[in-house]
């Protein structure tokens, strides 16, 4: 653990205990984490489906080795906290995750999240006592790091075919309990859910832009008692959609695709020398 490393942690636990929800985009390459550093955010996490993309694979197809070895790139592109999507920990034992997490301290990284569902096309949601021991060891693991390595623990079900407020809450409630520093339930449907999930725990709750309600503000989720918002790959399909329509319009003749394209000196003035 280097000085830098410590002063990014310190930096990060603080943005969680407010005043009021921040901002934290999802880069997926160091070009990406460069942009969004100039840009003025105070926090970076990396995106798995992103990611993935970016490496011409599905999402939840990228192994552990390379995805530490990603995070660890785009935490030392970066002056700023960045926390990793570590899915299900690569693995669906406590020990395995407890030793992802253990793995992802010596990164450069500040913090980490650990869903519990175990990932892939027939994956399922796991027993709850077994996802509570999930999220007791990787816990364990961050504090052992000898520096406030933020765990962010995920109740998946709302995207996983199950959406069961209640099941969800206890969940949560149970992974606060277990130590988790910032709670998460992707997918909520709507801002009565958000605001009954963030008066239900006491630590931090994150929500994620772009699977629904891009209606929503920050300010309105600010209100509702959230206090990090993230996109997940939500910029990287944004790019990956502007690049196939412009490759569409090309396959019909024409290049107007052009006229939004950022400039050269734009993108450049975020690039390294």
């Amino acid at each position: 653990m280097s000085q830098d490393q410590h002063k990014k942690a310190r930096a990060f636990a603080e943005l969680h205990k407010g005043p009021g929800a921040f901002v934290i985009p999802n880069p997926w390459d160091i070009g990406s984490t460069q942009i969004l550093t100039g840009m003025g955010f105070k926090a970076l996490a990396t995106t798995s489906a992103g990611y993935a993309f970016s490496q011409g694979l599905k999402d939840a197809a990228v192994s552990r080795d390379m995805m530490l070895a990603h995070a660890a790139d785009l935490a030392a592109a970066t002056c700023l906290p960045v926390s990793a999507d570590l899915e299900n920990g690569y693995g669906d034992s406590p020990e395995e995750v407890g030793e992802t997490i253990h793995l992802a301290t010596g990164t450069g990284l500040v913090g980490a999240s650990i869903e519990d569902f175990s990932g892939g096309a027939d994956g399922i949601i796991y027993d709850f006592n077994l996802a509570v021991e999930r999220i007791e060891a990787s816990v364990a693991a961050a504090q052992a790091a000898g520096f406030p390595f933020a765990l962010t623990a995920r109740s998946e079900n709302f995207i996983r075919g199950n959406p069961d407020l209640d099941d969800t809450i206890k969940r949560l409630q149970a992974f606060e309990a277990a130590g988790a520093d910032v709670l998460y339930a992707p997918g909520l449907p709507d801002l009565d859910a958000i605001r009954t999930v963030c008066q239900s725990v006491s630590k931090p709750i994150n929500v994620v832009m772009g699977l629904s309600g891009s209606d929503m503000t920050t300010q309105q989720l600010e209100n509702a008692g959230v206090r990090r918002i993230s996109v997940g790959a939500a910029l990287a399909r944004t790019t990956l959609g502007a690049f196939m329509r412009a490759a569409e319009e090309m396959q019909t003749g024409s290049y107007t695709f052009i006229d939004d394209a950022a400039s050269s000196a734009d993108i450049s003035q975020y690039m390294r020398g």
